[in-house]
């Protein structure tokens, strides 16, 4: 697939989910699932998906994916309705690494084939 559209789609989700990070807890969209679930899944998804979009830049991506959790929590402490914690950057690190490194993994597997 092409590279520009999960380009598109990687800056994309990040937006929304900065959005709904730093928006009033009001506003915060709910699944149903623990808050720390959806921590984790959005942020492997996040991360699968800018490994897709930049294949050839692990670390750069690393870096983007645990950056942007770790800016989101501290910006969080600006807000008068939303709370940055530690704990949440992690869990929110942790999905992003992982679905980095799946991302990896499924390029280098398909690649040999």
């Amino acid at each position: 697939m092409n590279p520009t559209i999960f380009r598109i789609l990687a800056w994309t989700s990040l937006a929304m989910i900065a959005f709904a990070t730093l928006s009033p807890i009001e506003l915060r969209p709910e699944s149903g699932m623990p808050p720390n679930i959806e921590r984790f899944f959005a942020f492997a998804a996040i991360g699968l998906v800018f490994a897709a979009a930049y294949p050839r830049h692990f670390w750069l991506t690393l870096i983007i994916v645990l950056g942007a959790a770790f800016l989101l929590e501290i910006l969080q402490i600006a807000s008068p309705s939303r709370h940055g914690r530690l704990f949440d950057a992690v869990v929110k690190m942790s999905g992003g690494t992982l679905g980095l490194i799946l991302g990896w993994l499924l390029q280098r597997f398909s690649l040999q084939r």
